[in-house]
């Protein structure tokens, strides 16, 4: 036997058989049928299971062919989840992939006529199959060969039909007790071992009683477990499972050659129905077209409102600085009320000082007090006229640096805002979110303006009500020495 071979290369009838069926599963309007038997195939074509993934076909036929794995590389058997029925008979398969329990909706699996020797445990998996062919076949050669089934073979819970016939198959697991669905089972009665020869000559209905007595389970027909009919999806399979099909397809063959033909006429048709599907293009096109501008009108609107509510933050900024600016004036204006009325108080003093002189000595007295009292009088003045200055100062020099922060901010989110509108135009999400960071570092900024005016006007009110301390004391010492 060479080391190296060549792969015997489809015949030129059998590629065009396979290019048609493929073109004619894609087609609009197409049945949920799959059949590319008798291609001559090595192996599954990569197109087929993104066909059958991608349209959601439910019957898949591959059988006649040269197969030797079911999954060809780089695919996966999820692909066929949504797959049905799937006829695998008279290929070249030796085994089966481990995972084919993934596989679902599965109802019909035909393996007759391969090389397996063995059924994966993950069969048990397939709930919804109803229907398992595994015969042997007519050639000793070419063949299944298993030699028992596996245990899990009692997960199929809506089994109707079990064909092991032509297998090395002597002895039935006791699970098969627990499908009570099952109405057909085929297998050699002359060479089983377990049950005995005449418990499997009697039919399916003697051996499930015999395997429920051994499992301690009462035994009921399956005409009280009733299950929905197979689904006829446009491949011939009905509720006497794939055998009918196979029959139907084997009579098509001949037929081919005229659905080629066909085929030409329905290519004609796809063009037609590609000009209209370039004209429905056309008309998408012009309604996206629509749609961006509708979405620019929208983007302007966004831009306005944005703009629109920079100046409302504005206006509310200046508004806040002038109301600030007004209570600065009112304080002042309380503070030189004050001074006029220690004035006048100080002037009904020197007045009663004056109506109260009795003596020259007392006047004397009276006139040195008052002039030290004028003394500290110009002295406390001198040093609130300071204070003023100062405080105003600060308060100039407070106030020019927060016009100038007020500035810089100013020009920051006028930056800020000029990157917003670049960016909204290419970004619509990104606009949103740098307009929602803007405002929130415009909040930040406006509060803490609000906190530093309100810790200026604390400081005023401090300071004051420390001048009008420092005022009181220096009155009560006046009085105290009158």
């Amino acid at each position: 036997m060479p080391l190296f071979f060549r792969k015997k290369k489809p015949s030129e009838d059998a590629r065009k058989r396979l290019e048609y069926q493929m073109c004619l599963a894609k087609e609009a309007g197409a049945d949920d049928t799959l059949d590319i038997s008798k291609c001559e195939l090595s192996e599954v074509p990569y197109g087929a299971f993104a066909t059958c993934k991608v349209l959601q076909k439910k019957v898949l036929i591959i059988h006649t062919n040269n197969l030797t794995s079911l999954v060809p590389k780089s695919c996966s058997l999820l692909s066929l989840i949504t797959v049905k029925v799937l006829d695998l008979h008279g290929n070249q398969l030796a085994s089966l992939p481990a995972d084919i329990g993934q596989l679902a909706s599965l109802q019909v699996l035909n393996l007759e006529r391969n090389l397996l020797k063995c059924v994966p445990q993950s069969i048990g998996d397939l709930a919804q199959l109803q229907m398992l062919n595994v015969k042997g076949g007519f050639c000793v050669s070419r063949g299944n060969k298993l030699k028992d089934l596996p245990v899990t073979v009692s997960g199929l819970r809506s089994l109707r039909s079990l064909d092991i016939s032509g297998n090395t198959v002597v002895e039935l697991p006791r699970g098969l007790a627990h499908i009570r669905t099952l109405e057909t089972l085929t297998l050699d009665a002359s060479s089983m071992i377990y049950p005995s020869p005449d418990i499997c000559s009697a039919g399916t209905e003697s051996i499930q009683q015999f395997l429920c007595k051994e499992c301690g389970i009462a035994y009921y027909p399956p005409s009280q477990y009733p299950l929905p009919a197979l689904e006829s999806d446009g491949g011939g399979t009905s509720v006497d499972g794939v055998d009918r099909a196979v029959h139907k397809y084997l009579e098509e063959e001949g037929e081919w050659q005229n659905k080629f033909l066909d085929y030409e006429k329905r290519k004609e048709q796809k063009m037609q129905e590609k000009l209209e599907f370039e004209r429905r293009l056309n008309l998408g096109q012009r309604e996206h077209a629509l749609l961006v501008q509708q979405l620019n009108s929208q983007k302007d609107e966004i831009l306005q409102t944005v703009r629109e509510d920079q100046m409302r933050l504005e206006k509310g900024l200046t508004k806040h600085q002038r109301y600030l600016e007004e209570e600065r004036l009112k304080l002042l204006q309380q503070l030189k009320q004050a001074e006029q009325g220690i004035a006048s108080r100080i002037q009904k003093l020197l007045e009663d000082n004056q109506r109260q002189k009795q003596s020259s000595d007392i006047l004397k007295s009276l006139q040195n007090e008052r002039i030290r009292m004028e003394q500290l009088m110009a002295i406390t003045q001198e040093e609130t006229e300071q204070l003023r200055r100062k405080e105003v100062a600060a308060a100039m020099q407070q106030m020019l640096a927060e016009s100038y922060k007020n500035k810089l901010i100013q020009m920051t989110n006028e930056s800020r805002r000029q990157d917003l509108v670049n960016q909204a135009c290419s970004s619509l999400a990104e606009m949103d979110q740098k307009f929602q960071q803007i405002l929130a570092w415009q909040q930040l900024d406006q509060n803490k303006a609000v906190s530093q005016i309100l810790q200026q006007i604390e400081m005023q009110k401090a300071a004051f009500e420390a001048l009008q301390v420092k005022k009181d004391l220096m009155h009560r010492q006046i009085r105290n020495q009158v």
